[in-house]
């Protein structure tokens, strides 16, 4: 406003200057009047641009008003939002601050509670106990009164009486968990078992301790002799054999129990008949010979047992001795035979227990290895075998799986009785062996007599070829908690002191019978 008010003084000013000068210039009337009229315009647009720019600093005043009113209510707004949130923060802590007071106040009422509730609970507790041994104080004096026992005496025959009906518990609990376990392994054991068979066949074998070697005609049995038998002793000095020359026309028969010596016998025989040329040192050379040919046979036996295993990296030695296996037999199985069939057996029931195959198969096929070597090494078989494996470099595992396969050394692996049930199952099919009548009565009689030593027992019978034994027990002296115990002793019994092939199942017969004639 005090703008508008100095411009229009100005101008006033500027409008009476020009109209003096007009005036005072000119000198006359008219241009006095002009310069007035002038000058009246003049001021009238002068008024006009100063109402124009008061009006204009009016609204530009208003409109600044207006904004600093808008700033100042935000800002009074915001201050009030803020208070609001901090009223409310305050608020709510409050509220949590009373809600645990409130618990800690409830807590502390319960623990009250709990702790009134727990000394009247012991103060019962105490008078309950109290009540109870005064009780049985009472008891203890009348039982001793009407029994006429002490305490003792009425201790121990609790304790007996405690002990029978323990005893009888675990054998109620031992039988549920062994049939449990038979049942369960029974079921595992031939669903391998099955497998394995299924998946393998074998051939029939027969034992052999006598060779017949065929000769062109009966002259040449005169030539095998010799002149005072000279050609016959220095053979069977040679090779360790005997020979029998009888009426058989037109052959010869060859004896030994050594199979290798009897096939060395036999080569060289033949070759001798052939040749014509029949003298003692004609018969050293043809032996050397004969040799040489059975080794090589049995090195290429070897070779082609651990090829039809798909093994490899096998010492020389032992291919030799695998080989040698090929003439040797254990109840009329050949061994080497055998040795095959046990390593495909292991390795079949390593494959359905997710064992290692090739480890199975090499302890499999190597297992019967000491048999190979007679006499020449002191010791059982598996321990030998063992030995021979360790030193020619085989595994630990392979040679504890040989030496274990027997049990004269203890498992310590699966892989140890996998190659034990391999061996078992290969020699307990039907036809893989066969023994002598005599053996095999006295195999039956062995164990009915290790049953009949137990007391109790009245009459043991072995069933199915000696694969079970039946056991009857007299009733009076033997309970059904005994029967059970008396089934695992038998058992432990014959494992230790029997031989046999694969297993015996002894089963303790106890019944009460009783009769009564009609008349």
């Amino acid at each position: 406003m005090d703008a508008v008010i100095v411009i229009a003084a100005v101008v006033a000013g500027i409008v009476a200057g020009f109209v003096l000068a007009r005036v005072f210039g000119g000198g006359g009337a008219a241009a006095a009047s002009a310069a007035a009229t002038e000058a009246q315009g003049l001021r009238a647009a002068a008024q006009a641009e100063a109402e124009q720019l008061r009006k204009a600093a009016e609204i530009e005043g208003k409109e600044l008003a207006q904004k600093r009113k808008a700033e100042l209510e935000d800002e009074l707004r915001a201050r009030k939002a803020e208070l609001a949130r901090q009223e409310e923060a305050a608020a709510a802590r409050e509220r949590e601050v009373e809600k645990q007071r409130k618990d800690a106040e409830r807590r502390a009422a319960e623990l009250d509670r709990r702790e009134r509730s727990a000394e009247g609970k012991g103060r019962q507790i105490d008078a309950a106990l109290e009540k109870a041994e005064a009780a049985q104080a009472d008891a203890r004096k009348k039982l001793e009164e009407v029994a006429g026992l002490t305490a003792e005496q009425a201790r121990k025959r609790l304790e007996d009486e405690v002990r029978t009906q323990a005893q009888a518990a675990v054998a109620a609990d031992l039988k549920q968990l062994e049939e449990t376990a038979v049942a369960e392994s029974q079921a595992r054991a031939k669903t391998i078992v099955a497998t394995a068979i299924q998946r393998y066949a074998s051939e029939f074998v027969q034992e052999r301790t006598v060779a017949v070697v065929p000769l062109p005609s009966d002259d040449m049995k005169g030539r095998l002799i010799g002149r005072e038998g000279r050609n016959i002793r220095a053979l069977e000095a040679a090779t360790g054999i005997d020979v029998i020359i009888d009426d058989t026309s037109e052959a010869i028969t060859i004896s030994c129990f050594n199979p290798v010596r009897r096939e060395i016998a036999r080569l060289a025989i033949a070759a001798l008949v052939a040749d014509g040329r029949i003298h003692p040192t004609r018969i050293e050379e043809v032996v050397k010979k004969a040799e040489k040919d059975v080794d090589k046979v049995c090195r290429e036996a070897g070779e082609q047992a651990i090829f039809d295993l798909g093994l490899h990296r096998l010492h020389p030695e032992l291919v030799r001795l695998l080989g040698q296996l090929k003439m040797r037999s254990s109840y009329a199985q050949n061994l080497l035979a055998h040795s095959v069939e046990v390593g495909y057996l292991a390795g079949l029931m390593a494959a359905e227990l997710g064992q290692n195959v090739k480890l199975a198969r090499r302890a499999g096929l190597l297992h019967d290895l000491g048999k190979a070597v007679d006499h020449e090494h002191d010791g059982d078989h598996a321990e030998v075998g063992a030995q021979i494996a360790r030193k020619h470099g085989e595994s630990p595992r392979v040679c504890q799986a040989i030496a274990a396969h027997h049990g004269g050394v203890p498992p310590q692996s699966l892989l140890d009785h996998i190659v034990d049930a391999a061996n078992q199952l290969s020699a307990a099919r039907p036809g893989a062996r066969r023994e002598t009548l005599a053996s095999y009565v006295k195999r039956l009689e062995d164990v009915e007599a290790i049953c009949v030593r137990f007391p109790g027992v009245h009459k043991a019978f072995a069933l199915q070829s000696g694969r079970e034994v039946r056991v009857m027990v007299q009733n009076d002296r033997v309970d059904d908690a005994q029967a059970l115990v008396m089934s695992r002793d038998i058992a432990r019994a014959i494992e230790a002191e029997a031989s046999y092939a694969g297993s015996v199942r002894v089963v303790v017969v106890r019944e009460t019978r009783a009769s009564e004639y009609a008349r």
